[in-house]
């Protein structure tokens, strides 16, 4: 199919990008440096650099310059597809529910935070004064939506086979950690509770008995301010897993 005959399309320089370093001596690395640096071959240059103007910085400057959160929302539309795109041709045995997990989980904010920083982007952003002070260059929310707004800016530019030519080798990079996850119980708990508003879990040691050498850890998870699970187990880890998996139990998700 087409949509198949896309995905063969990677690019070198956009797998390369992964590895390479930002040299950049400056505070704010400039659109040019970075169109250089990722492989992106931008026409229009000023679109790249709207992509990581922030609101903070375009207020500062009297409306003189756009900050980049439409391209924001453009880029967040053009994940969810291009991202849904590769875990179906991805995964061509997987059921619907796994494969919307998988989505769900690499356009999340936290995750696309993770992509920033493992480009570097957080060098390119422009801030207002306070929000370089406080360092929103180094903040989750604010890279996870640059990284959007470049996937905007991208795909105006470029049109939609160079966004999934830019993306493919961060998906990639991803997948071994996104297929641990989809089954790992604490995982699952947190999409649950945080889909339900209901925050993060919280695990707790309870008990802890046996000797140095074989020890058992007794664990309850909160959510919420309530108790939802218990388990044990030879490790903190094992015994938060099978107090995840009681609470996931007794919502009849496993």
């Amino acid at each position: 199919s087409e949509g198949r005959r896309g995905w063969g399309l990677a690019l070198p320089e956009f797998r390369e990008v992964l590895v390479v370093p930002n040299t950049s001596k400056r505070d704010v690395e400039p659109a040019s440096s970075l169109n250089e640096r990722l492989g992106l071959s931008f026409s229009n240059i000023h679109l790249l650099t709207r992509a990581f103007t922030h609101r903070s910085y375009a207020n500062e400057h009297g409306g003189e310059v756009e900050d980049n959160e439409r391209l924001e929302f453009l880029g967040d539309a053009v994940l969810d597809f291009i991202v849904g795109e590769w875990a179906f041709n991805r995964f061509p045995e997987m059921p619907e529910g796994d494969l919307t997990k998988i989505r769900s989980s690499l356009v999340r904010n936290e995750r696309l935070a993770v992509f920033s920083r493992r480009l570097e982007l957080g060098s390119a952003l422009r801030l207002g004064r306070g929000e370089k002070s406080s360092g929103g260059h180094l903040r989750n929310n604010l890279l996870g939506s640059a990284f959007e707004a470049l996937i905007g800016a991208l795909y105006l530019d470029s049109g939609l086979e160079s966004v999934k030519r830019f993306m493919k080798p961060l998906l990639e990079w991803m997948s071994p950690t996104i297929l641990d996850e989809l089954h790992d119980p604490k995982s699952q708990l947190q999409e649950i509770t945080q889909s339900q508003k209901l925050g993060t879990p919280h695990y707790l040691v309870i008990l802890t008995s046996g000797p140095d050498h074989a020890r058992i850890y007794e664990v309850e998870v909160e959510v919420a301010g309530e108790i939802k699970g218990r388990g044990t187990g030879s490790s903190k880890s094992a015994a938060e897993q099978s107090a995840a998996r009681d609470a996931l139990d007794k919502l009849d998700v496993v």
